[in-house]
């Protein structure tokens, strides 16, 4: 069942619940993105902590990804640091071996095995160039419920992206996401302008899913979107339609239908066809509770061949990116120096407050409200 709320600035806004706290603990019955793909390999373990738990990660020599905690059963020395051997991962310290279910294979001096030597396995997934891995109830990890980010793969779209390591609760993150009035003055330079914080924006909620949808209708291109339409309508100048719609997915995921387009052309009707159309594509991972692993990209629908359009706007949205992990970083230094302080909401927060009311039921259902 999904829910509509019309909000605009004229408007209170709806009221999703009671005030949630600003750091939120992470639901581990859920899939999080430990890597990229190119990252892990069969030459040597990857090293990545996710949900606090230190992780080893590598490939058999059939592709497939392994996902085994990152501390040997002897003396606890990280895996990571060892070596990949034929299918298995060896411990740097005494050499003792696993396979891909984190059973002891080999022991030094010694023929007889330990049946207790053992470490934790996790579900893991390749999809959407990510490795997913789930860290909870393994007998609920249905690779069916990982978030839909089928553009990031599709031959319809293009485009790259990078990971940023930021010094916050994934959460602040998944707040600056939701809500994109920000841009105005964050992103003065590149994407922001005053109209952002005129507009009226729409959005609805089901039990796992929050969209927020704004329209800016017969306004001036900000430097980005400008160059991007000249990279499709060489020479174009003028006013443009311009759309943002934020596609939030539990517990962490948030895709971003952007694009602008000549302005009375029909976009917010549906035709694109005169304009640029990109997704944002983020997903942010709890690395512990106060820092996070970003993983982002820009894809597009448009000038598919071309790998400079591709490599500009990786730079482009990096430098934007950038902003954002600085003011990132300086508000969870204030909440850490302000402890006592609670969060006040506007009618912009609604989106950002209905992902952290479905974060918070996750976490009950855990037993971890």
């Amino acid at each position: 069942m999904s829910v509509t709320e019309h909000t605009s600035v004229a408007q209170p806004a709806g009221n999703p619940g009671p005030a949630t706290a600003k750091i939120l603990s992470f639901p581990l019955n859920t899939w999080y993105v430990a890597a990229w793909d190119h990252e892990v390999t069969n030459k040597a373990p990857l090293s990545r902590r996710v949900c606090d738990k230190p992780l080893a990660l590598w490939r058999t020599t059939d592709g497939r990804v392994v996902v085994l905690a990152d501390a040997c059963w002897h003396r606890l020395a990280p895996l990571s640091r060892g070596a990949v051997v034929g299918d298995e991962i060896q411990c740097p310290y005494h050499g003792m071996r696993y396979d891909a279910a984190g059973r002891c294979t080999h022991m030094p001096a010694q023929r007889t095995i330990n049946p207790s030597a053992a470490v934790p396995s996790y579900p893991a997934v390749e999809r959407y160039r990510f490795i997913w891995v789930w860290l909870g109830d393994p007998d609920l990890a249905d690779p069916d419920t990982i978030p839909d980010m089928h553009q990031m793969t599709s031959p319809e779209w293009a485009g790259d992206g990078e990971t940023i390591h930021a010094d916050c609760n994934y959460q602040l993150v998944v707040d600056n996401l939701m809500d994109l009035t920000h841009e105005e003055f964050v992103h003065s330079s590149s994407i922001g302008q005053e109209e952002l914080s005129e507009a009226g924006f729409d959005t609805t909620h089901t039990d796992t899913t929050v969209t927020v949808t704004r329209h800016m209708s017969d306004i001036d291109p900000p430097p980005f979107w400008l160059k991007n339409m000249n990279d499709k309508f060489p020479g174009f100048s003028g006013k443009v339609d311009r759309w943002q719609i934020i596609h939030f997915q539990a517990p962490s995921t948030v895709c971003i239908d952007v694009g602008v387009a000549k302005a009375g052309t029909g976009a917010a009707e549906g035709d694109r066809s005169e304009g640029v159309n990109g997704y944002v594509m983020n997903t942010m991972t709890p690395e512990t509770d106060r820092t996070s692993h970003y993983f982002w990209a820009f894809v597009r629908n448009y000038r598919l061949e071309s790998q400079t359009i591709t490599t500009q706007l990786r730079n482009g949205v990096h430098g934007v990116f950038g902003e954002d992990e600085v003011m990132l970083k300086a508000q969870q230094e204030a909440i850490d120096a302000n402890p006592e302080h609670e969060f006040y909401s506007l009618n912009i927060d609604m989106g950002g407050m209905w992902a952290r009311r479905i974060i918070e039921r996750m976490l009950a259902a855990e037993g971890r409200g």
